[in-house]
């Protein structure tokens, strides 16, 4: 089978791999789709992603495909099933496995049919889930960033009726726009410098927008919230933003830093900030928490609430991956991109 590998000196190529073992727990896959994750795939093709340092890797994780084996053990899945959040662990010697979903053959582990048996499943076992058969594979591969979203939400602790600044209007920032008001969370208030992103958080409902590039941040949202806000997220990787949160919170509200920035240092100032506030770095989904999060997801997409096509703006067959890496080292304005398998 083919996979798509990046190397140490940041070369990435489509290379002839074997294909994927799986066990009596595991059933084979055949990989449909695969989102493209500006942040984490850049920052492993850059060598900046904490935890992974031996090259070459193999790359993608936000794949959606069709069960074609089974191991004999297997319960929960059945041939011809759409599955979501297929893995590749066990690449070969030699190679580090960046999840490896860029490849046209992955697994799944039936997690429930291990608790079954006595046996402990890993984490990332409970997150790959089925979908329901007639959900289109391409636009499915966003439900991956929607239940990492809602599931940090959760961990986060937002709650209906209180206030809400987020700062980066990609999928990720735009998903959490669109379930804060969807919970009834409000005002909610979206930055970006990008004013197509602005109307975009405006149509996932934000009650403001600020355009980052023209106005000041914190005069800007202490006009609309003189008190100061209750939460204040990061979803792109801009450590500065806590220094500027600093300045827009109110007492006993919460910074949250989601998105994950090459700079793992950053030199905070709180004399000009409440007394009382919470700083709290939430950048590894737990998958557990994904699963929990899954059957909500499929029941939004399902009655209209949500449509994951509004969030992917370019769709790639495997054979030109290149290019949605190229569109992201030139700056190329996108949302979500997906690989076609």
């Amino acid at each position: 089978m083919k996979s798509y590998v990046v190397y140490a000196d940041q070369s990435k190529k489509i290379v002839e791999m074997p294909m994927p073992k799986y066990g009596d727990y595991e059933a084979l896959v055949k990989v449909e789709s695969c989102g493209v994750c500006n942040g984490t795939d850049t920052k492993i093709i850059h060598g900046v992603f904490k935890g992974i340092d031996d090259y070459p890797v193999v790359l993608g994780h936000e794949g959606v495909g069709r069960v074609i084996e089974k191991g004999s053990k297997v319960k929960n899945f059945e041939i011809g099933d759409l599955v979501l959040l297929p893995f590749w662990s066990d690449v070969p010697e030699g190679y580090t496995s960046g999840w490896g979903t860029y490849s046209e053959y992955n697994t799944v582990t039936d997690a429930y049919a291990m608790e079954a048996d006595g046996l402990i499943p890993d984490d990332s076992a409970y997150a790959q889930k089925k979908l329901p058969a007639d959900f289109d594979p391409i636009s499915s591969a966003m439900i991956i960033t929607f239940r990492e979203v809602f599931s940090t939400m959760k961990r986060f602790g937002f709650e209906a009726n209180k206030s809400l600044v987020v700062l980066g209007l990609g999928p990720v920032g735009l998903g959490f726009v669109q379930f804060a008001k969807l919970m009834g969370m409000g005002p909610v208030v979206a930055i970006d410098i990008v004013d197509e992103k602005l109307e975009r958080a405006k149509k996932m409902g934000a009650d403001y927008v600020i355009n980052s590039r023209n106005a000041d941040i914190v005069t800007a949202v202490r006009e609309v919230c003189p008190d100061g806000v209750d939460f204040a997220l990061d979803a792109v990787g801009v450590t500065s933003f806590i220094n500027t949160a600093l300045e827009i919170i109110k007492p006993d509200a919460k910074i949250c830093v989601y998105g994950i920035s090459a700079n793992m240092s950053q030199e905070i100032d709180w004399s000009r900030c409440p007394y009382n506030w919470t700083l709290h770095f939430h950048q590894f989904p737990s998958k557990k928490a994904e699963a929990e999060a899954h059957e909500q997801i499929v029941s939004w997409i399902k009655m209209g609430i949500l449509n994951p096509m509004d969030y992917i703006s370019h769709v790639y067959d495997f054979a030109d991956i290149d290019k949605a890496f190229e569109n992201i080292e030139n700056r190329v304005p996108t949302m979500k991109m997906v690989i076609k398998f």
